[in-house]
């Protein structure tokens, strides 16, 4: 804290930031807007390392994401886990955020932890829709993780684990 900087304020600003955060999770767009305008870092983190582009891809707030790209957000930016937004939105399955990233130069094959890519985690969870949209953009399905699994087998693991399991399937956008 610097000599000038009361704790008040300094209190006041971790408010602020907090509610940045909270407003990228909620696509509270217009609220962030106005921040961003008056200063607020496009690549605020949270205390995980969630930066509000991660939050706001992660629960699919498309008119935020926007903004904060817009805004010149690092499409690549890792969390404390080595997660991408792009690792995030390929476990989600929204393949219109999964876009919005791509077309700003989202890195297909990072490395979202223990080798795994973003290709390795749409298929793991079964969303065929986002492997198709990773494979259309050059990701590859033959690539192997730390484990030595390729993002073949694990589209094939999933499929079977789905067929035998299907209730298993929480959340899940698209079929196996």
């Amino acid at each position: 804290m610097s000599a000038s900087t009361t704790e008040a304020e300094e209190r006041r600003y971790a408010e602020l930031q907090q509610m940045a955060l909270d407003f990228a999770r909620a696509g509270e767009t217009a609220s962030l807007a106005a921040m961003l305008e008056h200063g607020l870092a496009v690549n605020l983190s949270d205390a995980r390392g969630n930066s509000l582009l991660m939050l706001a891809s992660y629960h699919g707030q498309h008119e935020t994401v926007r903004l904060l790209l817009r805004h010149g957000a690092e499409v690549d930016r890792r969390n404390d886990r080595g997660q991408t937004p792009l690792g995030g939105v390929a476990f989600k399955g929204d393949l219109e955020i999964a876009a919005l990233l791509l077309d700003h130069g989202a890195d297909l094959e990072a490395d979202n932890g223990l080798g795994m890519t973003p290709l390795m985690f749409a298929a793991l969870f079964g969303r065929t829709a986002m492997v198709e949209l990773l494979q259309a953009r050059g990701a590859s399905l033959a690539r192997r993780n730390r484990l030595g699994l390729s993002g073949r087998v694990l589209l094939r693991l999933a499929r079977w684990w789905h067929r035998l399991f299907p209730r298993s399937r929480a959340g899940a956008t698209d079929r196996a």
